[in-house]
């Protein structure tokens, strides 16, 4: 079984389940698939966080500026009306809480470090994939009219 292929359904239940928990939403989560290196979705806001140790790789989950900030309204428990700094932090928490969990769903979990997590925000960004051979999972989810993508871009380490 390809190592990507065993940690799909660990990602797709630590997203469904953080959202459930922290934001207190239902999602519909797509058909996970590989995408090449050049993603054809278009967002406002992106949170990466790395992988290291027994997986390197990065977690990334990218929405519309919308979404971002339903986030913060429900994370912070304020209504926000811009992608502020909360809206900002919302989506970094939200990729760190999902990266966390994860470790405790896939094998060899307990081997793997996380960073801090990056947020880059401006329409039409782009991600500079490591490595020529990668295959970027892709990963929708739903909740009514909104929609958000996580990418999941690892390969097992040598340890």
């Amino acid at each position: 079984m390809d190592l990507l292929e065993m940690y799909i359904k660990p990602f797709v239940n630590a997203t469904l389940n953080t959202f459930k928990a922290f934001v207190g939403l239902d999602l519909i989560a797509g058909n996970p698939h590989f995408s090449g290196r050049t993603l054809g979705f278009e967002q406002d806001i992106s949170a990466v966080i790395g992988l290291s140790g027994g997986i390197r790789g990065a977690v990334v989950i990218s929405m519309k500026k919308n979404f971002a900030i339903k986030l913060a309204d429900v994370l912070v428990g304020i209504p926000h009306t811009e992608m502020d700094d909360d809206a900002v932090d919302a989506v970094g928490e939200i990729v760190n809480i999902i990266a966390g969990n994860i470790k405790n769903e896939v094998p060899g979990g307990e081997k793997i470090v996380i960073s801090l997590p990056t947020v880059i925000k401006g329409s039409e960004h782009s991600f500079a994939w490591p490595g020529k051979q990668s295959r970027i999972l892709c990963i929708s989810f739903k909740h009514d009219d909104d929609s958000f993508h996580l990418l999941v871009d690892m390969e097992k380490t040598e340890e």
